[in-house]
């Protein structure tokens, strides 16, 4: 029996974000140990030993199409339907998948993917190279924010010789593409299913046809969404029958349903519930920086620049020396993760710029700035100027409600009245992305395995616009711009840090962000079940559970 602590994987190369609903529910007993059935597959793989999965999920996604968002309650949701040309391995290395190899020209420009030829769609229509090109021209650079962000602006063409061979074509040398075509990064959706239509409002959307080694069978609102194994996937699979999705809100109902056996595997295990549960010898648990929406995440506040009081430097200054990140550490995470030193994460070491420094809490500098830039504080502890109060809306997921509370506290004792405004991630991508309509925001921006995959989105001034999860701030610097297109260009990494550290030297002078958190996911399954790849949204590929 594993032992929570010893499992632990730290995994490679990190959330968007989980996200979640105020109300808790609690699920009924589920029908996890089911008979086993031996069932020979028409290809003769996989072979199916029978048995349900049961995982949680902390809100309703919405939608189950990852390659329109970052979000990471749909990619938990969903990328267990789909796979990526390639896959990362667990130290960010990658694998083979729907492309068996591949080939670098000496000038980094061009990479020749050689597809297999034994996928079919789940509705039984061939894979080929067709669909490759038609997810990445008519949907991931359209829709997908990481990689419209950087792919979006270097790619030349991406073209399909036969049905199994696609050739990109970089206008200059480009160097992380292998690292961005994972299932997260750049999930292959049919185009049988979407040509000719609205991919954002087609019916697929929410009853997926993929290649993953689950096949959708039902999606109840709010409540379960429920897959069946695919008896025809190219790989081994799983040794289940059935994969179920529980919605489960709240966390603490989800650990009471993992105890009593209700479910089988959780995304997240809150802070408090670590301890015991290490002491559970029914529980396995293993911590890792990725997370189906994304790698190497920081939790982010952003400012809306295009608003007086947060546009201000000297009050985006003030809010940063105000906030004590160690106490997110503490107080929200318990332990599961560590303050945030840059913009870019630790988690990418040779482009994470460990000389910079971000403001240090010093709640008496945050008040002299304030003072300095005209805000008095006044009898009730809030700061005025002109007879306006310094008061500043916070948007977040209602899961990130406890960073709420206590950016509330810790401006407050600096004279800012914070407004919480809980949104549900339906509503916050386009309340923030779409309307511009926030002074202040919390994200979990996931940098991914390189920074042109998940850092670049944020900065640069051409992913201002209203795909979710980019450019939050509207932050617009040319420099910033011209650094990250000659990161882009450079293949040498050795030759792309000092770039980035000058990138972040410049944004942590700006300051159109407030890095607080790099967080860490901590998984948690009955031992019943074994063969997770908890570092994967394909995490259940392999998995079998005892009847």
């Amino acid at each position: 029996m594993k032992k929570t602590g010893k499992a632990a994987l730290v995994a490679i190369a990190i959330l968007a974000s989980a996200c979640g609903t105020d109300s808790a529910s609690r699920e009924e007993p589920t029908d996890a140990q089911t008979a086993p059935i031996d069932t020979e597959t028409p290809t003769g793989t996989p072979v199916a030993q029978g048995g349900s999965l049961v995982v949680t999920l902390d809100s309703d996604p919405g939608s189950l199409n990852p390659a329109i968002t970052t979000s990471g309650a749909v990619h938990a949701a969903s990328e267990t339907f789909f796979n990526g040309l390639v896959a990362l391995d667990e130290n960010g290395d990658p694998e083979p998948e729907l492309a068996e190899s591949w080939q670098v020209s000496d000038d980094g420009r061009t990479y020749t993917f050689a597809l297999r030829d034994d996928v079919v769609w789940h509705d039984g229509e061939p894979f080929t190279a067709q669909d490759v090109v038609f997810s990445f021209e008519e949907v991931l650079l359209e829709f997908h924010a990481r990689t419209k962000a950087s792919m979006g602006s270097s790619i030349e063409s991406i073209e399909a010789p036969d049905d199994h061979t696609v050739v990109f074509q970089f206008a200059d040398p480009y160097a992380p593409l292998l690292q961005q075509l994972n299932v997260t990064e750049a999930p292959i959706v049919p185009e049988h299913v979407y040509a000719g239509s609205d991919i954002e409002s087609n019916p697929a959307n929410l009853a997926p046809v993929g290649t993953g080694p689950f096949v959708f069978a039902s999606y109840e609102e709010g409540a379960e969404i429920r897959a069946t194994v695919n008896r025809d996937y190219f790989k081994d699979g799983p040794s289940v029958d059935e994969l179920v999705m529980r919605i489960i809100p709240d966390q603490a109902t989800q650990v009471l349903a993992l105890e009593n056996g209700e479910v089988d595997f959780l995304w997240g295990v809150p802070g408090p519930d670590l301890s015991w549960l290490r002491d559970n010898p029914d529980i396995e648990l293993a911590a890792t920086s990725s997370n189906p929406g994304g790698a190497n995440c920081i939790m982010t506040v952003s400012f809306n620049l295009d608003r007086p009081i947060p546009g201000t430097l000297e009050v985006r200054r003030a809010v940063a020396h105000a906030l004590d990140r160690q106490r997110f550490v503490d107080q929200v995470l318990f332990g599961q993760g560590q303050v945030a030193e840059a913009p870019i994460s630790s988690g990418i070491p040779w482009a994470h710029a460990d000389e910079v420094e971000l403001p240090a809490y010093d709640p008496g500098e945050a008040e002299r700035l304030l003072e300095e830039a005209g805000w008095v504080e006044g009898d009730d502890g809030v700061r005025t100027k002109d007879g306006e109060q310094l008061a500043i809306g916070f948007a977040h997921f209602p899961t990130f409600a406890k960073y709420g509370e206590l950016v509330r506290e810790q401006l407050g004792a600096v004279g800012i009245r914070v407004n919480l405004e809980a949104m549900e991630p339906p509503v916050f991508a386009p309340t923030v992305f779409a309307e511009d309509n926030f002074d202040t925001n919390i994200i979990s921006y996931c940098n991914g395995p390189d920074p042109e995959v998940g850092v670049r989105r944020m900065y640069d001034s051409a992913q201002i616009g209203d795909v979710p999860f980019t450019n939050a701030s509207h932050y617009s610097n040319p420099d910033v711009d011209r650094l990250f297109d000659e990161a882009s260009r450079t293949v040498d990494r050795e030759a792309r840090s000092p770039i980035y550290a000058e990138l972040q030297r410049i944004v942590v002078d700006d300051l159109p962000y407030v890095w607080i958190v790099e967080t860490v996911g901590t998984r948690a399954w009955n031992t019943r079940c074994s063969g997770f790849k908890p570092h994967t949204g394909l995490f259940a590929e392999e998995v079998s559970c005892e009847a």
